[in-house]
């Protein structure tokens, strides 16, 4: 088969080239169409009724005030849903509308439709629901070891995994131990859940939503309305973001339930305070960690207990608290590990898939034990990591050798050679903590330097039988060869349709290639998520072009007399003339395997992503302020297949870590989410976001398309920890918890 570089060679806008997104423009003039603007004439509106309870039993929900108001199309509770009142990702244990028991604070209970969102909401706050209020659980690890309510039939565990490997009882002259906290971090996407659902005449519906993952919605949209798949069509509308929070259903069955009960389009678009109940989040995290190691830094073993608090309802728990123990060591070789973690069923908001994925947590807490270590050993915390590092031929905990490259130690190094940023002196006050504000001139301002690397599974693992799907057509149009792509694959803002067109101009060497509409006539392209969508769709559609180029080949035979290796844009018209070739590609990475249920140990993660990060940052140690000066990243990507948007993937993951770090978390009191609005969850503003130099390695994967390695997720981990270990250089403080707030650099003592 032809090489695609004997095909592309006078190719523009292809792999390794930056080329502009074709949603740039209109997303930078404001004229994309996102989910929330979807229009339909004579549309109504629905919205949701939710618990204002975590715990409680429903005794009565009366409707008929609710029903009584001029407008209104349709008052809906369980009883109305005709298929199965349970969905779920991996387990269908979340009701579509509550029955007879809440457990957690924003759980729906009913739904309304009116043709005004005024109507509806009005109508809404009219429904009386009589509640049973019940005492929540909302420790996570009380409720695995604790004498407390079983919050579903089968416990309140949904997962343990157990890593088992080398000597259990080793002993270390050096032993360091802490125990950390990381708070609930919200995916804060700037548009929030919305879609419109619209009855078809066959029965069916057809639906248009902004979300991640196409043919699981579908999934569970089928068996909440009875329906057979071919009766729900879904496609992919304008997505303000994601990071995971998109994973999970949100309005997809209410808006469907209520389109087919009305006969009218149905639109729904939650305003900022729903859906911050509306989605799942990082799941909260309690970790206790001890490391051994010699008097020269090197690890023997490490020890650990993890609870990840799951909330209300298993959504992904399953996998992020694989990833959480599989990945919950670092990218360190050692050879005696002991792990314990658990993800939680609780009463407070379901947590789920969020960048980073259960590495996020146990980063924070294995990095800072890496910290802990050097300064018990008297190192440079860079150091005691090199000396540690994992490289190619390493063997993670899971058993599972690293046969391709793991530039841990290059990527250290690479942050911590840098040039350090001006020094405060040098810089206006403004750039000062709180500086905006003329809270400080500088008193009270000391800065710290901090580092971290982290280790992060690309694509998704265990087993799962992880693949995606492509339809390339190839046609003469305006007397030039043109192509269209077509997965179910979702972009998400990430430029996963300037990936596609970039593959196939240079698989097939032409220029006019159009980007279908994602929607569920393709076959499955899986979740964008796990850093997989370049990898596996990228595979798919790369898989679909070598089809179509073979096809084509034969026809040139048959054109010229004999074979040729290339063909000109020129040429590809005169060998299809007015014929079409069309192929339709399923497309798989290398299988991985189910983890051993007693060791864990096994062929687990399909491929690995490394990134380290050097922080620098002032702190006013008066008023608890800080301000990140620089902070700098170190990845591989193994190919950077569009070296703009790898760069502003990195940037854009380090941001979120920096915004766990100092500022971000959904604060949940007994259950009670107390700041779901943009005023009181804080995240990172442009006056938040520092100079972010990167070094991009590129050391090719030979298992992957092109030898790429995902990008999303690795700088997600490594820069938080990244940034407290900065705050502690400055303060001397210990900071166990992440977000760091003002009263933990005010209040408590060094140590």
């Amino acid at each position: 088969m032809t090489k695609p570089a004997e095909v592309t060679r006078s190719t523009t806008g292809g792999i390794g080239e930056s080329p502009l997104r074709p949603d740039g423009a209109l997303k930078v003039r404001g004229e994309f169409a996102y989910s929330s603007d979807l229009w339909h004439e004579d549309m109504v509106w629905g919205v949701t009724l939710r618990s204002p309870h975590p715990h409680a039993r429903i005794r009565s929900v009366d409707l008929t005030e609710a029903l009584r108001v001029p407008g209104v199309h349709a008052v809906l509770t369980h009883q109305d849903v005709p298929g199965t009142n349970r969905y779920g990702l991996e387990h269908a244990d979340q009701p579509v509308l509550a029955v007879d028991l809440v457990r957690y604070h924003g759980e729906p209970v009913a739904l309304v439709a009116a043709d005004h969102p005024e109507t509806a909401r009005r109508a809404m706050k009219r429904i009386k629901v009589d509640y049973e209020v019940l005492t929540p659980v909302s420790d996570a690890e009380h409720a695995v070891h604790g004498d407390g309510p079983r919050l579903h039939r089968d416990g309140n565990v949904v997962r343990h995994v157990p890593i088992r490997r080398g000597d259990q009882n080793a002993t270390a002259p050096v032993v360091v131990q802490g125990v950390y906290e990381v708070g609930m971090q919200d995916q804060a996407f700037l548009g929030p859940e919305s879609g419109l659902a619209v009855p078809a005449e066959d029965g069916g519906v057809d639906l248009f939503v902004a979300t991640q993952w196409l043919h699981v919605d579908q999934r569970q949209i089928c068996y909440a309305l009875g329906l057979p798949a071919d009766k729900v069509r879904l496609t992919l509308a304008g997505v303000g973001g994601a990071f995971g929070g998109r994973e999970d259903l949100s309005i997809q069955v209410h808006a469907c339930l209520l389109a087919r009960h009305t006969g009218k389009p149905v639109k729904m678009v939650y305003n900022r305070e729903e859906s911050f109940y509306g989605h799942v989040h990082r799941h909260p995290a309690k970790l206790y960690y001890e490391h051994g190691a010699t008097e020269d830094g090197r690890l023997v073993y490490v020890r650990s207990r993890i609870y990840l608090d799951g909330g209300a309802y298993a959504s992904s728990t399953p996998a992020v608290v694989a990833n959480a123990a599989t990945l919950g060591f670092g990218p360190y070789n050692v050879d005696n590990v002991t792990m314990d973690c658990w993800g939680v069923y609780t009463n407070n908001p379901p947590c789920g898939a969020m960048r980073g994925f259960g590495a996020v947590q146990a980063g924070f807490a294995y990095e800072s034990q890496m910290d802990k270590l050097a300064a018990a050993l008297g190192m440079d915390p860079v150091e005691v990591r090199v000396r540690n590092a994992m490289s190619e031929g390493s063997t993670m905990p899971t058993g599972q050798v690293l046969d391709s490259a793991a530039p841990v130690a290059e990527l250290l190094r690479l942050v911590r050679d840098r040039p350090m940023p001006a020094e405060r002196g040098e810089l206006d006050l403004r750039a000062m903590p709180g500086g905006v504000s003329n809270t400080t001139h500088g008193e009270g301002v000391v800065r710290g330097v901090g580092y971290a690397v982290g280790v992060k599974n690309i694509c998704f693992s265990e087993g799962f039988d992880d693949y995606s799907t492509a339809r390339l057509r190839l046609e003469v149009l305006g007397g030039e060869p043109a192509a269209t792509i077509h997965t179910a694959a979702a972009e998400v803002g990430q430029g996963l349709v300037t990936i596609e067109q970039q593959i196939v101009r240079t698989e097939l060497g032409i220029q006019q290639v159009t980007v279908h509409p994602a929607d569920t006539t393709v076959g499955n392209g899986g979740s964008t998520s796990a850093s997989r969508q370049t990898y596996v769709t990228g595979g798919a559609v790369k898989a679909a072009c070598e089809a179509v180029r073979e096809k084509l080949l034969k026809l040139a035979v048959t054109r010229f007399g004999e074979p040729r290796a290339n063909l000109t844009p020129a040429e590809i018209v005169s060998v299809l003339g007015k014929e079409v070739i069309e192929e339709t590609v399923e497309w798989r990475h290398r299988p991985t395997t189910a983890l051993d249920p007693e060791t864990g140990q096994g062929f687990a993660h399909v491929q690995y992503g490394f990134a380290a990060h050097r922080a620098v940052v002032d702190v006013d140690v008066e008023l608890g302020l800080v301000k990140v000066v620089e902070l700098a990243c170190a990845q591989d990507v193994g190919k950077a297949l569009n070296p703009q948007a790898v760069v502003g993937q990195i940037h854009g993951g380090s941001v979120q870590g920096l915004g766990l770090a100092v500022m971000e978390e959904i604060q949940v009191t007994e259950g009670k989410v107390r700041n779901p609005s943009f005023t009181d969850y804080l995240i990172p503003t442009i006056l938040d976001t520092p100079p972010m130099p990167v070094d991009v390695l590129e050391l090719a994967d030979p298992h992957a398309p092109y030898g790429l390695r995902g990008v999303g997720e690795p700088p997600t981990i490594s820069s938080t920890p990244a940034v407290v270990a900065a705050i502690r250089a400055a303060t001397g403080l210990a900071l166990t918890r992440v977000p760091v707030r003002p009263e933990h650099l005010t209040l408590e003592e060094p140590r």
